[in-house]
């Protein structure tokens, strides 16, 4: 793949989606590019089998306002929606049931995360004591950002668990992810290894591929940005 197709590819989007008046769908997330969605149209297919809408998804919402997606160039990168069929916007407290989204800030050592927010990026409260938050990029892909990956002190000993769970989460097409590397290729043999706020990639039985990961998918600007959602 060359660096001028690099640079034509617009930049993926991560997004969550909920179920249209479901108080208790925690959301799903999904990452949005060109590679696999060409239309508004095409996503919304995608958003109905994976949210197990009862309708066919027509219609995507901003969870504050109700404001109606016009297409897929006004999905914005880190912010929540609602699926709807042609049924009327139905206003809950879509964001602030379940778990928070996480919010990020790069620094030289990592990522800093706190929960927070209205969907599209503001800051929130300190993150839960005894969680640790670790940004996971997916082998060979450049198109794709880091999926957040927070992970708590219990679950950090039960590695295949941890494995299996970035497995779940990544998607690879190699299939299940059989290790974590560092960006320089070094294994991680364990969750103790891991470094809260630190980045990986997701490898499966396939060799580690060595690219600029951090470079060309996290944004340099030091301000914050939202990272999205795990469900």
């Amino acid at each position: 793949m060359s660096s001028f197709g690099l640079a034509l590819a617009p930049p993926a989007k991560n997004v969550l989606v909920y179920r249209n008046g479901d108080p208790f769908f925690p959301g799903r997330r999904f990452v949005v590019n060109q590679r696999r969605f060409l239309t508004l149209e095409a996503f919304l297919n995608e958003v109905t089998k994976s949210i197990d809408a009862p309708v066919a998804v027509r219609k995507l919402y901003t969870p504050r306002h109700g404001s109606c997606v016009a297409g897929l160039g006004d999905l914005q990168d880190g912010c929540q929606y609602v699926a709807a069929g042609f049924e009327r916007f139905r206003k809950l407290d879509y964001l602030n049931h379940g778990r928070k989204k996480l919010h990020g800030m790069r620094n030289n050592e990592g990522l800093q995360v706190s929960p927070g927010g209205d969907g599209c990026g503001n800051t929130g409260s300190s993150p839960a004591l005894g969680c640790f938050f670790h940004s996971v990029f997916r082998n060979g892909d450049l198109l794709s950002p880091p999926f957040p990956l927070p992970v708590s002190k219990s679950t950090l000993l039960q590695w295949d668990s941890l494995l299996a769970t970035v497995t779940e989460k990544a998607a690879l097409h190699s299939g299940a992810v059989s290790r974590l590397c560092r960006l320089d290729g070094t294994w991680v043999s364990g969750g103790e290894e891991l470094v809260d706020g630190g980045y990986y990639v997701a490898v499966g039985n396939e060799e580690y591929k060595k690219l600029p990961y951090f470079e060309l998918l996290v944004p340099q600007d030091p301000a914050r940005r939202t990272l999205g959602y795990v469900d």
